[in-house]
């Protein structure tokens, strides 16, 4: 039977002992992460770690961690002016926190040859099978070790908004590495409830830079040919 993650992380965020507890989200751009981080800021402190290895080029690595570091702030100051207004803290819904936890972010170290040396042999696989399976582990791998290192009750992933991404694999892979951890992985399947199209209407309203390819040169090649092909 096919499991319903969105229903397990609202059974999850149901629980009172959950307010508060700390939460390490791997962050893959600010765009995927901004509905993510309204949704889940009420009910963790989170910080954000952007570890992308898959981004090729220096570049295009640079434009999306400052991308996402800008979100991040503004959604704070917008936190702070909540904080402080009386009518602002009335309007949140019964049972979470009066007012979103300010969000941390950490930005991992850019090693794009881990990502290369991960791929050999897996150079032609289309999008969206084996080698973009490994990038999820070795993203992962990462963000489960930090988080336990850095007593995190809580992992989880933004990359399970993407409908170009396989929710059920990114969350077994999470949970098998959180099994030998005091850490828990938080099931998650953010596209569904509108999660996506929130994600587009977010990037709109802060005017982020919104990529067309997840980063790596696999990708960009496959996404230049489809434009090829339309041209």
């Amino acid at each position: 039977m096919k499991r319903n993650y969105q229903k397990e992380l609202e059974q999850i965020l149901g629980q009172k002992e959950t307010q508060g507890m700390r939460l390490f989200l791997h962050s893959c751009c600010a765009p995927c992460s901004s509905y993510v981080l309204m949704y889940l800021r009420e009910y963790f402190r989170i910080t954000v770690f952007y570890y992308n290895p898959n981004i090729t080029e220096d570049a295009e690595y640079h434009k999306r961690v400052e991308e996402q570091k800008r979100l991040i702030g503004a959604l704070n100051r917008e936190a702070e002016v909540m904080g402080g207004e009386p009518e602002a803290v009335e309007t949140c819904v019964p049972g979470r926190h009066a007012a979103p936890y300010p969000i941390n972010v950490i930005e991992g170290a850019y090693e794009p040859e881990r990502f290369f040396h991960m791929a050999e042999g897996m150079e032609k696989c289309p999008e969206g099978g084996e080698r973009c399976f490994a990038c999820y582990a070795l993203r992962l791998s990462e963000t489960v070790k930090r988080a336990a290192e850095g007593g995190y009750d809580y992992a989880a992933t933004t990359l399970t908004i993407s409908p170009l991404k396989n929710a059920e694999k990114l969350n077994e892979i999470g949970e098998k590495l959180c099994a030998d951890t005091d850490v828990r992985w938080l099931p998650s399947d953010f596209k569904k409830r509108d999660g996506y199209k929130r994600s587009i209407e977010l990037s709109k309203q802060y005017d982020l830079y919104r990529q067309d390819y997840c980063g790596c040169i696999y990708s960009k090649a496959e996404r230049d040919k489809r434009e090829n092909e339309r041209k």
